[in-house]
């Protein structure tokens, strides 16, 4: 086993791709240009410099998203399905052998290679023993957590990091039936959050009421959270952080 080498493979066919890719954009920019029939010229010279210089990074073996690209040039780009732009996710199966302690909650140990590279991240794992603790009761999975030092199960990191590199978190809303959780993109104002529920409750959104996760657990519950007057209002220009929980006040649409 070579984990190096079955990494730079992977990555090997990905920057192949892109390569295919690019190479042919840029052959018919350069066909566009010979026949004249090049509508807008401004977004053709933009287009052909922005591919010219994913090619050479491409070229020198450089993933794309470690390419810093200006705003209009990413939006040129959101189009294209390029797979070294992609957010990439490492994890390493340590096996039996588990992980280096000395590595860090969700790091890969020492022994294994590094991943740097912008918008990536690294997970280790020991696959057979945490598939093994995953169908034991809640008790016994947390006794077989703490005796073989995992602080947390694998799978909640890579979610966690899945989240992070997608920009991406989560809130709550809480009725009499139901405690459900949403994504939304990070930076999200209350409304966009509202509209994640019904497209009616982002149209007629007042206000939100609003606590944190955190503070309901720490209080103990909505009649604590609200006599201690921890129950906050937000508006529209609210933006949403991860574990909040929300109630939605809005105005029904008429009919």
């Amino acid at each position: 086993m070579n984990p190096a080498r079955d990494l730079a493979t992977l990555d090997g066919e990905l920057l192949l791709n892109d390569m295919l890719a690019v190479e042919r954009k840029l052959e018919r920019l350069t066909e566009e240009a010979k026949k004249g029939i090049v509508k807008d010229k401004g977004l053709h010279a933009l287009e052909a410099a922005l591919f010219t210089k994913l090619q050479e990074a491409l070229a020198a073996d450089k993933p794309l998203r470690d390419v810093e690209l200006p705003p209009v040039e990413e939006k040129l780009l959101s189009s294209y399905q390029l797979l070294t732009r992609k957010p990439t996710l490492v994890v390493f199966n340590t096996g039996d052998e588990g992980a280096d302690p000395s590595a860090g909650s969700g790091q890969a140990p020492a022994r294994l290679p590094a991943y740097p590279h912008a918008r990536s991240a690294v997970v280790a794992l020991q696959g057979k023993l945490e598939m093994e603790i995953a169908q034991l009761p809640p008790d016994e999975a947390a006794e077989f957590l703490k005796e073989y030092g995992i602080a947390e199960p694998s799978l909640n990191r890579m979610i966690k990091l899945s989240y992070d590199l997608l920009g991406l978190e989560s809130f709550f809303t809480v009725g009499e039936d139901e405690v459900r959780a949403w994504t939304v993109r990070r930076g999200a104002t209350a409304p966009e959050a509202a509209g994640e529920v019904h497209t009616d409750l982002q149209k007629g959104f007042i206000r939100a009421e609003v606590v944190s996760y955190s503070e309901l657990v720490h209080l103990g519950g909505y009649a604590e959270v609200k006599a201690k007057g921890k129950l906050r209002l937000e508006g529209k220009e609210y933006v949403v952080q991860d574990g909040d929980i929300l109630n939605i006040r809005f105005s029904p649409p008429t009919k």
